[in-house]
């Protein structure tokens, strides 16, 4: 049997917490699958050219972790990488037969490199696991560039077509539809691939497509940045403008938009950090502010919790202490009014993962 704890051992120096892990054999299935993916990409990303200093991990455990927790893989290289972070984690409630969700174990992970040329890129896939034992995948990723290159749009298009086979057409459709910012007529990323509730009578056959999605994921982003850094050394004032401004945008829809992130959140506040570790470095304030005027009630009032998180400086750095504030933000927004959670992005279907968790 595989076991979680001898895969994060081998990556901790010292002690780690004792987590404890679903015992459902598909979500023992599922926490196979999800942390070999993440050690795969962060074998990969610590080989890149010229980095100094391996991702670093970071453990944390829910409820101490008698209900699970996971490890993020984090960039210490800041010459190479903006942020980056690699996250695994498994929730399990299987002491709480009165939950309706048994477990939900996932990979989630966003790289930000910090040459403007080099694109962002952001991949989530994850398992659901019901109390009857039924269950669904939730696979995802898209392609973010701060300033966009034709060549690499196509080429990530050409692999999402490849790995999803006959589900990409489905899948780039709500994609694009998910990752649409309505109130400012554009999409985050040029890229788009999501499948909500996927599933069929063949479980072993689904988790084989997750895994086969996530590497070749993971394997053309690899070969599309390694390409980039090599290339593309020549930076200039307007592309840190550029990428300053498209790390903003992405701030924008995640905190406002991001059904994955929302949810994290309102569940438990037990690993805040982790689960904004997708939020860029910096921020320009000032153009975040500016989008207020294109918001309805009640998000323009978000946004304004979100603004004032963020502090009085024109271009905020969001360190730790600022994620923190953010998702006290977050959560109380959602808190006063529930019913902005119906305004979240989605594709065709509404997952109902916060109510589940009740």
């Amino acid at each position: 049997m595989f076991l979680a704890g001898a895969y994060f051992g081998a990556y901790f120096k010292g002690d780690m917490m004792n987590l404890t892990y679903a015992k459902a054999p598909l979500a023992i299935k599922a926490v196979e699958t999800l942390s070999t993916l993440q050690k795969r990409f962060v074998t990969k990303l610590d080989a890149l050219c010229d980095i100094e200093k391996p991702f670093e991990p970071v453990t944390w455990g829910r409820d101490g972790g008698m209900h699970g927790g996971g490890t993020r893989f984090v960039a210490s290289d800041e010459r190479v990488f903006d942020r980056a972070s690699v996250n695994f984690s498994q929730v399990h409630y299987d002491d709480m037969p009165e939950k309706k969700l048994s477990s939900a174990t996932a990979i989630s992970t966003i790289i930000h490199p910090r040459n403007p040329h080099v694109p962002s890129m952001h991949m989530h896939i994850s398992w659901t696991e019901m109390r009857d034992g039924k269950g669904y995948w939730r696979v995802m990723a898209d392609l973010n560039p701060s300033i966009i290159n034709a060549d690499e749009k196509a080429s990530f298009d050409a692999m999402l077509k490849e790995a999803a086979g006959r589900h990409y057409e489905l899948g780039s459709t709500q994609g694009d539809k998910y990752f649409n910012i309505a109130a400012l007529e554009r999409t985050r990323g040029v890229s788009h691939f999501y499948l909500e509730g996927f599933s069929s009578d063949d479980t072993e056959a689904d988790a084989l497509f997750a895994q086969s999605f996530g590497e070749a994921v993971i394997d053309r982003y690899i070969e599309i940045i390694t390409n980039a850094m090599q290339r593309r050394t020549a930076i200039t004032t307007d592309d840190e403008q550029q990428q300053l401004a498209y790390h903003t945008l992405y701030l924008f829809q995640v905190l406002t938009l991001d059904r994955g992130t929302t949810s994290g959140l309102m569940v438990h506040s037990q690993n805040d950090v982790g689960i904004l570790g997708s939020i860029p470095s910096h921020i320009d304030v000032a153009l975040l502010r500016s989008w207020r005027e294109r918001l309805s009630r009640p998000q323009d009032a978000l946004l304004d919790a979100i603004v004032d998180a963020l502090g009085t400086e024109s271009i905020c750095e969001v360190n730790e202490a600022v994620k923190v504030r953010l998702a006290l933000a977050v959560r109380e927004h959602y808190k006063t009014y529930p019913e902005a959670l119906s305004l979240q992005a989605s594709g065709f279907t509404t997952p109902p993962t916060v109510q589940n968790h009740k």
